[in-house]
């Protein structure tokens, strides 16, 4: 059911593709002959760890942003997250002469919260577990008269310019369209623009997304066939810490992805030291998703030897004591 709703298109993703260019990085694509080897399928990671704030949301926050009006920027933004879209938003709203309100939860990371006030950002704390975001956004709405903003079709457009690039740097290679495609799942707009992009540039590509098993809104709301909300998820992975996904999430998740499979805190720990010690990398455990759902879907069967599999890897912000105990 469509009515309503604002889907962005692959045309919304093209264009925020050009409004990003030169602010937001050209992120890596890194593959692992170790990796190919263990899993028998070949692994292109697309690694947002090394985009701007350390993680993919720049990227729809800036595209979301450059669209507002300015009346509306004069009166400043209002955004809630568990980090990453915060100091997304608190950056490229800085860099477009904007004032941002960003509502983070007591418990997200210390990197985090301090990264968006050093982006810039009006930082507001709540307690998640006794508090709604969108309650303390309105609040504070009520009293500034800012614009509240969280997922839109400019910011799902923008977070889609991953898996354009990730497709491009692919077929850059020679490799040809991927058939796989794995992508966390927070609250939703990563996938939903990337799924958006499969369709168009490889539509034969199965995207999966993947949830920890502790949160998985987004899996009950495709087998109930109508959003579920749960209540906030206890897991390592703070960036897929969601309730509930919106109505146009919902929409493009339902109609293009091919599935969404959970893993365990477990899994994601060992996803860590896999990134730490062969591929030298600093990933976050939401980060990880990706590549757990690949290796859980690989050890079923059920993705087929010398698959050519896509993984995004969303973000590196993490605290690193936090990161050091649980790789150690």
């Amino acid at each position: 059911m469509t009515e309503g709703l604002d889907l962005p298109t692959y045309e919304d993703v093209e264009e925020a593709a050009d409004i990003i260019k030169g602010v937001a990085n050209r992120t890596p694509m890194q593959t692992s002959r170790f990796l190919d080897s263990q899993l028998g399928v070949n692994v292109f990671i697309k690694c947002e760890n090394f985009q701007r704030i350390g993680a993919f949301k720049f990227r729809g926050a800036y595209n979301y942003l450059s669209h507002l009006s300015s009346e509306v920027k004069s009166k400043g933004v209002i955004t809630y997250s568990s980090g990453n879209h915060a100091t997304a938003t608190a950056l490229a709203a800085k860099k477009l002469g904007i004032d941002a309100t960003i509502i983070i939860p007591e418990d997200a990371p210390k990197i985090k919260i301090e990264a968006s006030k050093e982006a810039g950002g009006n930082v507001v704390i709540f307690d998640r577990y006794t508090q709604n975001r969108e309650d303390v956004a309105a609040e504070i709405q009520a009293k500034t008269g800012a614009h509240v903003f969280h997922h839109h079709k400019y910011v799902l457009a923008g977070q889609g310019t991953t898996g354009k690039e990730l497709m491009e740097q692919v077929t850059e290679r020679g490799h040809g369209p991927l058939d796989y495609l794995f992508i966390a799942i927070g609250s939703g707009g990563l996938i939903s623009g990337c799924a958006i992009v499969a369709e168009k540039l490889a539509p034969e590509c199965k995207v999966i997304g993947v949830e920890p098993e502790a949160g998985n809104n987004t899996q009950q709301s495709l087998e109930k066939g109508e959003i579920v909300h749960i209540e906030t998820p206890r897991t390592i992975a703070d960036g897929a810490q969601t309730q509930h996904i919106g109505p146009t999430v919902f929409e493009i998740v339902k109609t293009k992805v091919e599935k969404v499979i959970t893993v365990t805190d477990e899994q994601l720990i060992d996803e860590l030291r896999f990134f730490d010690e062969k591929m030298k990398l600093v990933v976050e455990p939401t980060g990880c998703l990706g590549l757990a759902g690949l290796r859980k879907m690989v050890a079923s069967g059920e993705v087929p030897p010398n698959s050519k599999c896509g993984v995004i890897v969303s973000g590196g912000n993490v605290d690193m004591r936090k990161y050091f105990e649980l790789i150690g």
